[in-house]
């Protein structure tokens, strides 16, 4: 029987625009791009130039640091050319993209050892990330536990429920596969009992109940097998265990997954069925209100996700797209010292709190000035981990290595700071200070 663990600190932002059940598929557009600043930690190395013909599956380039870690393409077409900045850094590669999509075919193995050369040689690989450090995991070692949430908890997340419905005989090819990689234990965190996941087999399961963060990986690895110093977890996103599980079952890499388009500014929030770093026209074309005032394009979540523009292009691990006001044509009397009922606050400040359903239409902006770091407390109530957020993120603002160390850095990821951030009086950018911190920590450790 799996073990229930309830979340008490945290908090559920509501906002208009939850997609619908329904799901629409959007071929490839003609041109794809894909930028290798979004896999974070790796320096590329180019393996093709323009002009050269390539299959879904063929190597683009490889991890200097791991010459065997290949990044592969997502669609077959021609590379149309390397787009360098200065020092000739790679800054994206621009692919025209074939009508008919053609996949290089890979031999499939299930010893330890061939899955890994397969999963580096076809790519997959950078689909597992690690703890510590929150980045692509490390070849070389072997980590004492494998975590995969099969819910997101973030405002406007996809179900998971509705999308892996008819893909869990995949989902349980590639937990099987996975599971050959790891000394001890796959666990799938569940937000519910009679979840489609429960019945999977060869896992460890245990139930989360509470407001987001519930859903984050890192949260459960808190509570279930916390990272030691010297120890290595890995974690990986559901679709992408379905994406392994299609290579081990079909001998081919595809990158297809279902992408949630959300927001108070889309018309027709749904579901659609694409491929990683694809162009998001398509989707939002005829789906986006028509406003006066400019929008926001997130690929990703409103806490995490990364800005993009209307015709930009979805990060490699992006689930959704949400769309907001950009909230720069807004402008409001007396601002947050009015009685408002249309406004959302964390510190029950409106009366909106007598209306725990209602969701709000939110903009881009700030709302304050950054300032020095105020010890209020407020961190705390929405970070359920057994860690001291306001100590560590004044560690990692010192670079102190010992502390960050003593302070629990190694369990902790950008995203565990998200919420801390959206509730921050101070306005510090919580997540690029944890993110500079881990990449500091690594450089020091490693």
């Amino acid at each position: 029987m799996a073990k229930t663990i309830k979340i008490s600190k945290g908090l559920d932002i509501k906002i208009d625009g939850r997609a619908v059940e329904k799901i629409s598929n959007i071929k490839p557009a003609s041109v794809i791009e894909i930028n290798p600043s979004h896999f974070h930690g790796i320096t590329p190395k180019m393996l093709v130039k323009g002009g050269e013909v390539v299959k879904v599956g063929s190597p683009l380039f490889y991890n200097k640091n791991f010459e065997a870690m290949n990044f592969v393409s997502p669609v077959s077409g021609t590379v149309r050319e390397v787009v360098r900045g200065e020092r000739r850094k790679v800054m994206s590669i621009v692919i025209d993209t074939d009508q008919e999509i053609d996949y290089l075919k890979f031999d499939v193995k299930n010893s330890a050892d061939e899955i890994k050369e397969l999963l580096l040689t076809s790519g997959l690989w950078t689909l597992i990330k690690q703890r510590p450090y929150d980045v692509i995991a490390n070849p070389n070692k072997t980590p004492k536990a494998i975590f995969i949430s099969t819910f997101d908890s973030a405002p406007l997340a996809p179900d998971y429920e509705f999308v892996m419905k008819d893909k869990i005989d995949e989902f349980q090819a590639g937990v099987d596969t996975l599971a050959k990689l790891t000394s001890g234990k796959v666990h799938l965190g569940l937000n519910a009992k009679k979840s489609i996941f429960a019945k999977i087999s060869g896992v460890e399961t245990t139930v989360f109940k509470g407001p987001h963060p519930a859903g984050n990986v890192g949260i459960q690895i808190n509570h279930v097998n916390p990272v030691n110093k010297g120890e290595v977890v890995w974690t990986i996103n559901p679709q992408d265990v379905v994406v392994i599980g299609r290579l081990m079952k079909r001998g081919v890499v595809d990158l297809t997954r279902t992408v949630a388009l959300t927001g108070p500014e889309v018309a027709n929030p749904q579901y659609f069925e694409t491929v990683a770093c694809n162009n998001i026209s398509e989707m939002v074309k005829g789906n986006v209100k028509s406003t006066t005032y400019p929008l926001r394009y997130i690929s990703g979540n409103v806490l995490t996700g990364i800005k993009i523009s209307e015709n930009g292009y979805l990060t490699p691990y992006a689930t959704q797209i949400t769309v907001i006001d950009e909230g720069s044509e807004t402008h409001e009397l007396f601002g947050w010292a009015m009685p408002r009922l249309n406004k959302f606050s964390a510190s029950n400040m409106f009366f909106t709190k007598l209306l725990p359903n209602k969701t709000f239409k939110w903009d881009a902006r700030l709302l304050g000035g950054r300032r020095s770091i105020i010890m209020s407390g407020e961190w705390d109530k929405v970070f359920p981990m057994d860690i001291l957020p306001e100590h560590l993120i004044k560690t990692m603002m010192a670079h102190n290595i010992d502390r960050m160390e003593n302070l629990g850095a190694y369990e902790v990821a950008p995203e565990d700071f998200a919420l801390c951030e959206f509730v921050d009086t101070s306005k510090l950018p919580l997540q690029a200070i944890v993110r500079e911190a881990l990449d500091v920590l690594r450089s020091e450790v490693e």
